[in-house]
């Protein structure tokens, strides 16, 4: 019998076999990728750094000693307090709150480690958890108000704002300033303690080696899934560079003092808020609650639970500032947590690329932003001109970058509708 004919789909059909890939092909599809993405108006930390490089290239041009090793470490170790507040505050602005109180608390959580700590004779270690439990405890009580009973947390915060700074004035009591002995831990953390070279070098080459690390993890769990990966090449230039440019900075600032370890807690903290917002369940559940609070909700997200975790943190992390900025100037007095502390965080974090719209941002987002405010006040400093100045140049930049999230903001919007 006469076998029939098989008939093949052209769908079926083999094509003709695929060239492989090459690394200038990979190259050149990641370069549409990010110009797409650009285009789309997620800029990332692009405006940032580019903002950093001309504050620097510019204040140097007027004062050749900005860039000194002197001042650069000077900048690094002023910049700490203020940047832990402003890590507090990207966790609330990413699930589309804010707070306001946070100067206040950082200052409350000063006098209470002072009062304690030296009125009291109580251990350091336990007045600084007696502050910061306080401190949790506040932004427990915010986000009860806020979720139970439907009070905006503007209006929370900025009572909280004026409340907290009586409670402070009243815990301090007619002497107004309580010094902290210069012999304490907690002194000689914040002023004196910096790491060797041999230490600093050794962290360099581990934060590069674990950089290539979780890259590399991650491209191999992206291969397994079928999706385009980065490829090793990518991986071990991006670490080399890490490596060389660390290793310059450590060795630049090893010419003065060297790094100080409340600069290196700072970005330890970074680190860790960087892992907790891109790598966990709740990081990711924070970016859904700022990003659509109603579809995170439906899709099975405990939004009341998330937005207690932001408010906790923002005032935890308020706290460690405040205790750190006392350490820094051995004191805690009336004017703690005052002047432009509260908004100087929430402009970093603005200005790093935090959105106020919520949903947008990065732990990355306060350890640049304070660089570049704590980078605009060094250099007018340098300069002799009055804080005036300082100001009006601050707000001018978080102007420009409330500007350009905006404009990304509407160009996400546009791309995706088309």
């Amino acid at each position: 019998m006469t076998q029939p004919a098989t008939v093949t789909s052209p769908e079926l059909s083999p094509g003709p076999p695929q060239k492989p890939t090459t690394w200038s092909d990979r190259a050149r599809d990641r370069r549409r990728a990010v110009a797409a993405r650009l285009r789309g108006g997620d800029l990332g930390l692009l405006p940032v750094l580019a903002g950093l490089v001309v504050i620097w290239v510019v204040m140097q041009i007027l004062n050749p000693i900005f860039m000194s090793s002197a001042n650069l470490t000077n900048l690094a170790l002023e910049s700490v307090p203020v940047g832990i507040i402003a890590l507090g505050v990207v966790c609330v602005l990413l699930v589309g709150q804010i707070d306001l109180s946070v100067g206040s608390i950082s200052g409350l959580s000063a006098a209470v480690l002072a009062v304690l700590f030296v009125d009291r004779g109580l251990p350091a270690w336990l007045a600084v958890t007696a502050s910061l439990v306080l401190a949790s405890l506040i932004g427990w009580f915010y986000a009860q108000v806020h979720n139970r009973i439907g009070v905006p947390s503007f209006v929370i915060t900025l009572g909280g704002l004026l409340g907290f700074l009586g409670v402070q004035l009243w815990i301090l009591g007619p002497k107004g300033s309580i010094n902290l002995p210069y012999d304490s831990g907690l002194v000689a953390f914040a002023q004196l303690q910096f790491l060797p070279p041999w230490l600093a070098y050794t962290l360099v080459v581990v934060g590069a080696a674990v950089l290539y690390g979780t890259g590399a993890a991650r491209a191999a769990e992206r291969r397994r899934a079928g999706l385009a990966a980065a490829s090793r090449r990518l991986l071990v230039g991006r670490s080399l560079a890490l490596l060389a440019g660390l290793g310059a900075a450590v060795w630049y600032l090893n010419r003065d003092r060297g790094v100080g370890w409340m600069f290196v807690f700072f970005l330890a903290l970074v680190l860790v808020l960087h892992y907790v917002l891109s790598r966990t369940s709740f990081g990711k559940s924070m970016y859904a609650v700022g990003g659509n609070m109603e579809a995170a909700r439906r899709a099975g997200v405990n939004v009341k639970a998330v937005l207690t975790m932001a408010f906790v943190l923002c005032t935890t992390l308020a706290c460690v500032g405040g205790i750190l900025s006392a350490s820094r100037l051995a004191a805690a007095n009336q004017s703690s947590g005052g002047g432009d502390v509260n908004l100087n965080a929430i402009a970093a974090a603005v200005i790093g690329g935090t959105s106020l719209f919520g949903g947008r941002g990065s732990a990355f987002a306060a350890l640049l932003g304070v660089l570049v405010i704590q980078s605009i006040s060094s250099g007018l400093t340098l300069l002799n001109l009055d804080s005036a100045y300082r100001f009006m140049v601050t707000g001018g930049v978080l102007l420009l970058a409330v500007s350009l999230d905006a404009v990304a903001r509407r160009s996400r919007v546009s791309h995706g509708r088309a």
